[in-house]
């Protein structure tokens, strides 16, 4: 920013981009998971997606699951449906009358339950009317956050806030995935605004604006992805809340100034420092939240430098990939 820019004109730059209403809405984005196969086991999938609700469990997350026949499926609203989670045991998959849900045209999630085998699934999620199969030891979230949980949350894209307010125990899926999107849009704000300070007509025509537009982009991308994720986590967007959690991100503008400063006398190889510090602070961001509305406290400095140093080398290759990109 400016010489002249202070903390105040930075909040006051932010509360204008920042729409609480929007996160409300995203709240109440509908969704629908339909479960079948094996009567227990769905049974069993359905209380484990409820845990975490205080009796009774709220009416409108109870419908966000709904059993169904394969052989005969009756369903009111179809355009809500997100996935369709088959449950089975060793051989049930084979037997399955799974083709009269392909027209439904949202993946199929078919975990077997097999004890004596070894976990194993997709590394992607199955496109929609194609079935992929996920072999667990057990209906527990142990077996199923490695593959299930990250893909059940991934096909119920723009609606994952309302997954987590609904289905606590995926919140934390939900804030990874939320916390990686908004990582990763951070990134790119870094490095198109990289790209404008190394090209002096584009310097010139925007002043003040080329060198103050990211840090006040990435910051605004970083308080909604906190009001996101406590909206996941049940919570009502409140902006004054979130501003008193701001020292969480407060290192934040540090990394942006040293890679403003790198990339100053390293040029291509500062347009990459520079997105891969976005990238990592954002990550900071959103896990340091998940891991306070986790625990319910703030990680520590050294858990939070530990977590930096971590996402650092993978934000370091995504950045150069992209600045590869734009050289082409």
């Amino acid at each position: 920013m400016t010489a002249g820019a202070d903390a105040r004109s930075l909040l006051g730059l932010l509360r204008k981009g920042i729409d609480v209403r929007a996160v409300g809405a995203h709240v109440r984005k509908p969704f629908r998971f339909l479960l079948c196969g094996d009567p227990a086991l769905v049974s069993e999938m359905r209380s484990l997606l409820l845990r975490g609700h205080a009796q009774p469990i709220p009416p409108e997350a109870s419908a966000c699951l709904e059993t169904l026949r394969p052989e005969a499926p009756a369903l009111t609203n179809w355009r809500e449906a997100r996935a369709i989670v088959f449950l089975g045991r060793r051989g049930d998959l084979a037997g399955a009358a799974l083709t009269q849900l392909s027209g439904a045209r949202v993946p199929i999630l078919a975990i077997t339950v097999d004890p004596d085998a070894s976990s194993a699934g997709p590394s992607a999620l199955p496109a929609r009317g194609e079935v992929g199969e996920y072999v667990v030891g057990d209906i527990a979230v142990a077996e199923l956050r490695l593959r299930v949980f990250p893909h059940l949350v991934e096909s119920a894209k723009g609606a994952e806030i309302a997954v987590g307010r609904h289905l606590p125990v995926l919140r934390e899926t939900v804030a990874a995935k939320l916390t990686k999107d908004a990582a990763n849009n951070a990134l790119k704000v870094a490095l198109a605004s990289a790209v404008v300070d190394h090209i002096p007509v584009l310097g010139l025509a925007l002043g003040a604006v080329a060198s103050a537009g990211d840090m006040v982009a990435i910051t605004g991308i970083q308080v909604m992805l906190m009001l996101h994720i406590e909206a996941a986590y049940g919570r009502d967007p409140d902006l004054q809340r979130t501003w008193q959690l701001l020292p969480v991100i407060g290192g934040g503008f540090g990394w942006r100034a040293l890679a403003r400063e790198l990339a100053g006398f390293v040029p291509v190889a500062g347009l990459a420092i520079k997105g891969a510090i976005a990238y990592a602070g954002t990550i900071v961001v959103g896990e340091g939240v998940t891991f306070f509305l986790e625990h319910g406290h703030e990680m520590s400095r050294g858990q939070a430098a530990e977590l930096y140093d971590r996402t650092k080398k993978d934000a370091l290759r995504i950045g150069r990939d992209l600045v590869s990109k734009l050289r082409r």
